[in-house]
């Protein structure tokens, strides 16, 4: 009996899962186009380049607002501390389904609600605050109200230090995380589609507040 390449039956298993994802992500933005960013998921460039300014070695608890169908969370997970855990908190109970059929790792816990009640996840996932906060929640979207409670329940749920990670297509934002956050950076990575803004905004610490 003629055996099958191994290689060819990777590349196929491969190209069936990302078209798979490919469908999910676009029938989920046809339904809900206010609460997805982009018709397809983030390029490898920019989410290498989101995560690359992650002090992995000491984080142990990572947040991501909208992972969908697990583009940055694999990733986050590849990176990841053995003792770490990756909290992803989606609205879209599809995509929670996805992630928690398609992911087997002990360290992502998968919640369906929003983001708005991040501090309450973090509690029932046995942390106090988080030390990274990832999102691709399309803020200039969001219903009047709704963007200024997520950046305020995250600045609130980020220890002194940690980070809130963002990308975007506008920058939006910019305006809500300003007035929370002592360091904002903004960047663009033209390698994706579409060019996308990249926000950085890191809490106050304690101690560099007082001095």
């Amino acid at each position: 009996m003629a055996s099958i390449p191994m290689k060819k039956t990777e590349n196929r298993g491969r190209r069936s899962a990302f078209l798979s994802q490919w469908r999910l992500f676009f029938r989920q933005f046809v339904k809900h186009p206010g609460m997805i960013g982009s018709i397809i998921p983030s390029s490898a460039t920019l989410v290498k380049r989101m995560l690359d300014p992650v002090d992995w070695h000491n984080t142990r608890l990572f947040v991501e607002y909208g992972p969908g169908v697990g583009t940055f969370t694999q990733a986050i997970l590849d990176r990841m501390h053995p003792d770490a855990t990756l909290l992803a908190i989606d609205l879209n109970v599809d995509f929670v389904a996805y992630l928690e059929a398609q992911i087997d790792d002990p360290r992502l816990k998968v919640v369906h609600g929003s983001a708005a009640d991040v501090r309450r996840f973090i509690r029932e996932a046995g942390h106090v605050q988080a030390d990274y906060i990832l999102s691709g929640i399309p803020f200039s979207t969001l219903p009047d109200g709704v963007g200024e409670g997520i950046a305020a329940e995250t600045n609130a749920a980020l220890r002194p230090g940690g980070a809130f990670l963002i990308y975007q297509y506008s920058a939006f934002v910019r305006r809500l995380i300003d007035p929370l956050f002592g360091d904002v950076r903004g960047e663009m990575e033209w390698r994706n589609i579409p060019p996308c803004r990249l926000f950085y905004a890191v809490k106050a610490d304690r101690l560099a507040k007082a001095a």
